[in-house]
């Protein structure tokens, strides 16, 4: 019995010696997180919570340790203390929100999506960032769909607006949507008339557009001068002149349109090239 009675005291000295052992781990590891050693921190934390036994700790340290992990770089013990802390019910949306740059800086972009719209769900309050945010990972990821929709929001949202609609423009180019494109670069550039990046990739359509109607001319007056060189027609046939008078008015369409690309982009020496050889049809 005795023997027994010696086991037994030994066994639960042990117990009290792994606890005490944990609480002093956790208080060494909160003045760790204090004085920013966060893989110390880390360390001292996870090594506590590995020991623990049935010493009572505060929910909110799971957050505490996936935040020390996450700042030391720690991405896998990030993810798994921000869980924790969800699975407890505490700082749901920062959790999430955390989650999300441990999984941004793994590459593991559909899942920091997917956090990302998780902290947006459970945020007690409307926060832009994290919708701008998300839609900045979707776009890493090549999610593009929802790239554009969570840009569109961000833009709604007023939240860094000029930079929204920009990387919204780039992402519908990306899928090869060109009307719409071009309409975003145009509510971009009515919004934000100073923001060049929009305002010069919309000159560059501009000048696309303004060059096929240039080659329409062209083509129209080429046409025309075969048949006089091939004695169908000549210079002062009604139908020489109609013809010459067709492709003059596709050069002033695309003078018009061309003025437009060089007020957005002053310096755009393509638009000025196309005015130019415009001008000098027009003017003979």
């Amino acid at each position: 019995m005795k023997k027994v009675f010696v086991l037994m005291a030994a066994l639960l000295l042990s117990v009290f010696s792994f606890a005490q052992d944990a609480a002093e781990k956790i208080n060494q590891a909160n003045e760790a997180l204090k004085a920013e050693d966060y893989a110390k921190a880390f360390t001292l934390y996870d090594e506590a919570m590995k020991n623990i036994g049935d010493v009572q700790v505060e929910p909110a340290i799971n957050f505490n340790i996936g935040f020390a992990a996450y700042k030391s770089n720690n991405l896998e013990g990030a993810v798994e203390y921000f869980d924790k802390a969800i699975e407890a019910g505490v700082n749901i949306s920062k959790s999430h929100e955390y989650k999300a740059l441990a999984y941004n800086d793994k590459e593991d972009y559909a899942s920091a999506v997917a956090s990302y719209e998780q902290a947006i769900a459970t945020a007690e309050e409307d926060d832009p960032a994290l919708v701008f945010n998300a839609a900045i990972a979707a776009y890493r990821g090549e999610l593009l769909d929802k790239a554009v929709v969570l840009f569109s929001k961000s833009a709604e949202n007023n939240y860094r607006g000029e930079t929204a609609l920009y990387y919204k423009a780039v992402t519908l180019r990306k899928q090869n949507k060109d009307a719409e494109y071009k309409a975003t670069l145009e509510e971009g550039v009515e919004k934000f008339p100073g923001d060049d990046r929009m305002s010069k990739a919309l000159a560059g359509i501009y000048v696309s557009e303004g060059n096929d109607i240039y080659k329409k001319g062209v083509a129209i007056l080429t046409a025309a001068n075969e048949k006089v060189s091939s004695g169908a027609i000549s210079t002062s046939d009604d139908a020489y002149t109609a013809e010459v008078e067709k492709a003059k008015s596709e050069f002033r369409s695309a003078v018009e349109i061309l003025e437009k690309a060089k007020t957005l982009d002053a310096g755009n020496q393509n638009a000025q090239k196309l005015i130019d050889a415009c001008n000098t049809v027009l003017g003979s």
